[in-house]
């Protein structure tokens, strides 16, 4: 069966308008906090308004090195505030989550449960 051509005064008939879906929450998820060592860091600073450098480590499990690679990642995202001071000849290093990271963080968190549908 071939289509013909709309003639003059007969318009061609419209294909009906579906309604696109709606995109999969999977693509609100951020990218920074996706990464394992980066969403522990977020989920350990989250429960804390700051934590020394050792204790995350240690809570997070993950070497110095491990620790300080991923954190730069947060800070250049603008998610995790990194303060160094001294306590007399010792540096410490403190850490929180910022005003972004603690949005970036919540908001992750609920995409997870919608798709977990929770």
């Amino acid at each position: 069966m071939s289509k013909q051509p709309a003639q003059e005064g007969n318009p061609a008939p419209q294909e009906p308008q579906s309604t696109p879906e709606p995109a999969h929450p999977r693509h609100e998820l951020s990218e920074v906090l996706h990464q394992p060592v980066r969403f522990s860091i977020a989920a350990a600073l989250s429960k804390t308004e700051t934590m020394d450098f050792k204790d995350l480590r240690n809570t997070i499990q993950v070497s110095d090195s491990v620790l300080s690679k991923q954190l730069s990642h947060l800070e250049k995202a603008g998610f995790v505030s990194i303060k160094k001071s001294f306590v007399g000849k010792f540096p410490r290093t403190s850490l929180s989550l910022s005003p972004d990271g603690k949005q970036a963080w919540e908001h992750h968190i609920a995409t997870l449960r919608l798709i977990a549908g929770g």
